[in-house]
């Protein structure tokens, strides 16, 4: 029985970075560190309005469990104070929403503009 060694495998040579021009004040978006900054950016915005819309409802859910006397307690008029936090919630969606809209427009809205006009000159400059 006779051993025959693996084939050599000649590993793939490197392309090289094409030379930066010299009125590029940018790297490729390829490589781009705002494509990071987006994607921490969508999630500081998800978790945001995410935390806003369930972490009402988690407590809600725990005062209903854990303090059954304060959920029944009056409030005024006879609405009892769980009615009163369950018809809070709608309100409490929409700011959510609201604050996802508001992070939306002054945070990721802007950098998504950016990359996306630095990909479109990427793309004229290869183009060229």
């Amino acid at each position: 029985m006779s051993y025959d060694p693996p084939p050599s495998y000649t590993p793939h040579p490197r392309r090289s970075a094409p030379p930066p021009s010299q009125h590029t004040p940018h790297r490729p978006l390829g490589r781009h560190s705002d494509l990071r900054i987006l994607r921490s950016a969508y999630r500081w915005q998800r978790r945001t309005a995410t935390l806003t819309a369930l972490g009402y409802f988690s407590l809600f859910l725990l005062l209903s469990a854990f303090a059954p006397s304060f959920m029944t307690r009056t409030v005024t008029g006879g609405l009892p104070a769980g009615l009163l936090l369950a018809l809070v919630q709608l309100p409490v969606t929409w700011l959510a929403v609201a604050i996802y809209e508001h992070t939306a427009r002054r945070h990721v809205d802007p950098l998504v503009d950016r990359i996306r006009r630095q990909a479109e000159m990427d793309t004229e400059r290869e183009a060229a």
